[in-house]
Parts: C-alpha cells; structure tokens; sequence
C-alpha cells in the first residue's frame, strides 16, 4: 500500500528536500506512516512527533482532506492512495 506524505517548505529540509515523500507503512494508520517516515527521515519526524510519539500539537495532519484530530488521532485509517498533507500551525502576535 502507497500513500502520498505532502510536506510545506518548512519541513522539505529534513526530508532531502522533497516536497513529497511516496511512503508504503507497515500498519494502515496515520501512525503506521510516521513510522515509516521516521525510518527514512529521523529528523523530519522529531518535527512531527514528540518522545513519547505523540503527534506535535502545532502540526496539523490531513488526510484526504479531512483533520486527523476529527478522525481518530494518529490512529486514523489510512488507505492506498491516501494523501497525507502536512501543515504547521502559525501562530503570533
């Protein structure tokens, strides 16, 4: 199974300069996919999850269009041909 991990200009450094990264996860969860993202980039996922692998809090996941949070967290299903977009909260005063 393929899914399609979207990352912003801000995260594309820790993942060799790509904008998007075709990730294969070895269980069908949004978990399953940081997972496996963490394999081939360590330092784009410490920007995604936390030590204990939490998902960040002022990192938003997307999957197919639709907020992880509003699904079931880091254990959102994930299908082949899901897009995962990736977008930083942004914050300021």
């Amino acid at each position: 199974m393929r899914v399609t991990l979207v990352l912003p200009r801000s995260l594309r450094e820790h993942a060799g300069g790509s904008a998007v990264l075709e990730v294969e996860p070895g269980q069908a969860t949004l978990a399953g996919v940081l997972d496996a993202v963490g394999t081939r980039h360590p330092a784009l996922e410490r920007r995604l999850r936390d030590e204990r692998r939490q998902l960040r809090r002022y990192v938003n996941f997307y999957l197919d269009g639709e907020e992880c949070r509003w699904l079931a967290g880091a254990d959102s299903p994930v299908r082949p041909g899901t897009e995962v977009r990736i977008i930083p909260s942004v914050a300021g005063g």
